[in-house]
């Protein structure tokens, strides 16, 4: 059950005027009264025909009046409006159970609290099966107004118990992170003009996909600028930035005027304090173009730094911090992902979007490492191959799990499901993209003698999960790169245990594939030979002799000392 306070408003009439009117669409039908502060004599234009909506609204309205003559200042934000709507598959509600429910809610929000014979007035019309209307005047019978300070948490918490009782649907519990919902207006606004998504939606996605492009807030205000969005700053007397509100093009009011909406209400984490204190933890020490001879992929860097994720979790504000700047990777990989797992990666960061915040602070500046690979990504010309890109989505699926398992731990229960969701769409892309690589793979398998050796590897390393790792249909292609990564040096037994400690396996769905991504991250560079690196010691060593020697005399010298110092070590 969901009930939605709406803005304060100044007309009673002319909201009356919308509960008994036919609706937008013609969908309300037998408009009527079931519930009230004085039921009994309450003018109800739904039930009595000589009945006026002009007579209700003014019988609402008196003690506002009464206030507005002996105080001499007009109130002007006493119409208090909440709808409160049961879900799609919930069972029908007679007219007393919602006069029931309706009592519940205008107690919890301290519209009429139990036993206050001197409350605000108010009405609760329903004219459709699944819905009520609450309507109040924020006037009380003794002229004083109502305390309605986080009225909108304690009518949620109504709407639980209310759920627990009547056998309805049980929706979460609110905590104050959620993105303002689109209002009817903005949601009829788009429809009309074509729109796919409301303004705030709209803007909402915009200034999510901009923060990993920039490191500062007035890069990120020019940014916002350049990608083509309308922005009102606020700025202190020294010039300071204090604020931004942002405007979608075309989204005008009635006079023709821009719309702005402030950052921190399109969602509680785009404020511009919060976009600073994120913007300033991951500030790197170069520029990411700075780092191209890097040995390693930002894509690679990406999946190293993700690694350690679920051991940055036992303190709660590291694990917060970490959690957000997991968002950005995710939208950052969005943006520079194939077209043909762009779509799911986008609704993935859509839907990691609520995860990215609670009630806990972050303490951004852990996360660090993590902002700055997703910084490495959006500014990387190149597009990752194949298999880093699978290395990196398996990844970003584990820590999405990993993610919603604190918050379940938490009792975040919006944040635990909004990872859920992301996990869904994650799995999706992670398994398009690593179906090329699977096929590649599965085309050229080691001899059966040598897939043999390998099982006993499998089964040796990670005995627990063996046999599903061999019964998966991937498995050839893992006995492939088992194979592959012996021949670079490595030793299959200690890739698979590596493997096997990164991530649990008891959960995944298809282990192999899981191992896979996790053996070509790690074994795709050459095991370090220890008789190669003392030779290039050697030849170092041999650097200083003097320049006046060819190179292999030099190294020739070196070893000869070498020779001599450990011959004398022994005498």
């Amino acid at each position: 059950m969901i009930a939605a306070i709406k803005p304060a408003g100044s007309n009673t009439r002319g909201l009356l005027a919308y509960l008994y009117g036919p609706g937008r669409r013609d969908e309300h039908l037998d408009p009527h009264i079931v519930a009230g502060f004085a039921v009994l004599g309450m003018p109800d234009p739904g039930r009595d025909e000589n009945a006026t909506l002009t007579e209700l609204g003014r019988h609402l309205d008196a003690p506002v009046r009464l206030r507005n003559n002996e105080f001499g200042q007009k109130v002007t934000d006493h119409v208090w409006h909440c709808p409160v709507r049961a879900a799609p598959e919930d069972r029908y509600l007679s007219d007393a159970e919602w006069a029931e429910i309706a009592q519940r809610i205008v107690q919890a929000a301290g519209i009429a609290p139990a036993g206050d014979d001197l409350a605000c007035r108010w009405i609760a019309v329903r004219h459709a099966d699944d819905h009520i209307h609450i309507l109040a005047t924020t006037v009380r019978e003794d002229g004083r107004r109502p305390k309605l300070h986080d009225s909108g948490l304690r009518v949620g918490d109504a709407c639980r118990e209310i759920e627990k009782d009547y056998g309805l649907r049980r929706l979460k519990k609110g905590d104050r992170t959620g993105a303002r919902r689109p209002t009817q207006a903005e949601m009829h606004k788009a429809e009309r003009l074509g729109w796919d998504q409301t303004s705030p939606e709209w803007l909402q996605d915009r200034i999510r996909a901009a923060i990993p492009h920039v490191t500062g807030a007035a890069e990120f205000i020019a940014y916002l600028e350049a990608d083509g969005i309308e922005v009102k700053t606020r700025r202190g007397p020294s010039g300071d930035l204090l604020g931004y509100a942002v405007g979608r093009p075309g989204d005008l009011n009635e006079n023709g005027e821009q719309i702005f909406h402030p950052g921190g209400k399109i969602a509680p984490d785009l404020s511009l304090p919060k976009i600073k204190a994120r913007l300033e933890s991951s500030q790197p020490e170069e520029h990411p173009t700075a780092r191209r001879n890097h040995p390693n992929t930002p894509w690679h860097q990406a999946t190293d730094a993700l690694d350690t994720l679920h051991t940055d979790l036992a303190d709660d504000t590291h694990a917060q911090a970490h959690i957000a700047a997991l968002g950005e990777l995710i939208e950052t990989t969005a943006q520079k992902a194939p077209d043909n797992l762009r779509a799911e990666l986008q609704a993935a960061s859509k839907a990691f979007s609520r995860a990215q915040r609670s009630q806990i602070r972050a303490e951004d500046r852990t996360a660090h490492t993590l902002r700055l690979a997703a910084r490495d990504i959006v500014h990387t010309a190149t597009g990752p191959d194949g298999s880093a890109l699978a290395a990196l989505l398996a990844g970003l699926v584990w820590a999405a799990i990993v993610a919603g398992r604190w918050h379940e731990a938490k009792n975040h229960a919006h944040q635990a499901e909004a990872a859920r969701q992301a996990v869904q769409h994650l799995q999706t892309a992670a398994d398009h993209a690593l179906t090329p690589t699977l096929t590649e793979l599965a085309a050229r398998p080691p001899r059966a003698q040598v897939r043999g050796v390998l099982a006993s590897d499998v089964r040796a390393a990670v005995p627990d999960h063996a046999e599903r790792i061999l019964t998966d249909l991937a498995w050839p292609a893992l006995a492939t790169v088992l194979a592959d990564a012996e021949a670079r040096g490595h030793q299959p037994h200690q890739l698979l245990k590596e493997a096997a400690a990164q991530r649990e396996l008891t959960t995944a769905r298809q282990p192999a594939r899981v191992v896979i991504t996790r053996i070509q991250h790690t074994g795709r560079n050459p095991a370090p030979n220890r008789r190669a690196e003392a030779a290039r010691r050697r030849s170092t060593i041999a650097g200083s002799v003097g320049t006046s020697q060819s190179r292999g005399h030099q190294i020739t010298a070196a070893a000869s000392t070498l020779t001599e110092h450990q011959h004398r070590q022994r005498r």
